[in-house]
């Protein structure tokens, strides 16, 4: 797929915001405005970000319109997000997690329970598109804000299950919001525990559409032994008792007290058949559910080390080593939505606002929700396959290329390649750029990006002296 050049030219808050439908082409061009304020100002609060009072009480002022909701602010990058997808060569994967966004300190009414109930705020479920042969975030292709409610005590099973709130239907509604695929592309909807419900993935095959997510349940299955039988047994037991197709080399997040590190993982595969549960846990039909389990297990895990093991379902056919290999592959992915909420957090500041209504802050979280997802393209950039060879002015504006250059080489390089460019990015932001550092991430490149914002404005104050 062709480069999308928005993250690192001025035109990033009209290609993401400028269609939002507000009925107001003020109220458009502020958001516009903000948008690419905060892509250059990302972290701190609101009066960081908007450090002059106009910019500030214009955004305080959008936020607070009632003409502004957080449907509309995202609307236009999710819709564009799904142009990008149709245009991507290859898989694309949709990658589906929840995260709490903390506003305990504030007092707003319609904030709901969060963590172990002692905490208020939205539950945000993000679907992420990531395009797997570029390695590539392509933005966000839905929302959903979510207040949890206070279930009554002896409320039955049954108006659980029905209730139109029920969180677990996150899942579904938010895969539903990503209408159906375009004609002769692949997507794959990428998930952990959390979605292995019935309800999700028969959706999601009767629709012809994909998954892929991580079991939870050591559901009921039948498999045929091969001599014409059909066996009922524990899926994650069958799983585990698989014998190995061959291995795979995969990374490994780090974990609390657990680094980083590669796995070498046995694959195993199989085609089984789900049985529904005699008591129904959400909305499903009482057919058999027919998918792959692939199980994915490190039989020699580093000392003082828990063994990585994954037993993925998808209705993807995996049925020899290649092919669970590359599901394998596209779960390694899902990490990806993790970075992307601490990117929401960490490089946003999603939770800092303080505004004491709920259609503010949502209003704020859509436009930070998608500047986060540029904070990922920083380090998606920086990783090119091509990024050796490719000058840098071809996809970042000239005059931050003029101005890393300067700092860096002291002098004006128009030759500067994508690599070398984010190279001195990465140093800008304190990453050393030692062979064995590695690859620098986004939080480095946020860093070094946001202090590129004061070398491009010194330079911008130094060309209008001249002009005087």
């Amino acid at each position: 797929m062709e480069a999308d050049v928005s993250l690192l030219s001025g035109s990033f808050g009209q290609q993401h915001f400028g269609a939002c439908g507000l009925g107001d082409a003020r109220l458009t061009a502020r958001v516009v405005k903000t948008a690419d304020r905060f892509l250059g100002h990302s972290g701190g609060t609101l009066p960081d970000k908007l450090n002059r009072n106009a910019d500030l009480l214009g955004f305080y002022r959008l936020a607070n319109n009632p003409k502004v909701s957080h449907a509309k602010l995202i609307a236009a990058h999710c819709a564009r997000t799904r142009q990008l997808m149709d245009h991507a060569a290859g898989v694309v994967l949709v990658i589906h997690d929840t995260t709490e966004i903390d506003y305990s300190g504030l007092d707003v009414a319609d904030l709901g329970p969060i963590g172990h109930g002692g905490c208020r705020g939205y539950l945000a479920h993000n679907s992420l598109a990531y395009d797997y042969a570029d390695k590539e975030v392509l933005g966000l292709v839905n929302q959903t804000l979510h207040v949890r409610r206070k279930v009554p005590k002896g409320e039955s099973p049954k108006a659980k299950r029905e209730h139109p709130d029920r969180e677990s239907r996150l899942w579904k509604k938010g895969w539903l919001a990503l209408g159906p695929a375009a004609a002769g592309r692949r997507r794959v909807n990428v998930a952990d525990r959390g979605a292995d419900m019935l309800e999700f993935v028969e959706a999601v095959h009767q629709a012809d559409d994909h998954y892929l997510v991580r079991s939870k349940s050591n559901r009921n299955i039948e498999i045929d032994d091969g001599r014409g039988n059909v066996i009922g047994t524990k899926l994650h037991d069958f799983a585990r008792a698989l014998p190995s197709l061959g291995e795979r080399t995969v990374a490994v997040q780090a974990n609390g007290s657990q680094a980083a590190r590669r796995a070498v993982v046995r694959i195993a595969c199989a085609k089984v058949s789900i049985k529904p549960p005699h008591f129904a846990r959400g909305e499903h039909s009482k057919e058999d559910l027919p998918t792959f389990v692939v199980h994915v297990r490190e039989d020699n895990p580093p000392k003082g080390t828990d063994p990585l093991e994954w037993i993925l379902l998808t209705n993807v056919p995996a049925g020899d080593l290649a092919a669970a290999a590359e599901r394998v592959d596209w779960y390694a992915c899902r990490p990806v939505v993790e970075e992307y909420h601490k990117a929401m957090k960490t490089g946003c500041g999603i939770e800092l606002p303080q505004f004491t209504t709920g259609p503010a802050l949502r209003a704020t979280i859509a436009v930070l929700s998608v500047v986060a997802t540029q904070l990922l393209r920083l380090r998606d950039l920086s990783r090119r396959s091509d990024a050796a060879a490719v000058p840098a002015t071809q996809v970042i504006d000239g005059e931050y290329v003029e101005a890393v250059s300067l700092w860096r080489f002291n002098q004006i390089r128009a030759d500067l390649s994508v690599r070398d460019f984010f190279r001195a990015l990465a140093k800008l932001g304190g990453h050393l750029n030692r062979k064995h550092d590695g690859n620098p991430g986004w939080l480095v490149l946020w860093r070094g990006w946001t202090s590129l914002q004061l070398l491009v404005a010194g330079a911008r104050g130094a060309r209008r002296q001249t002009c005087v």
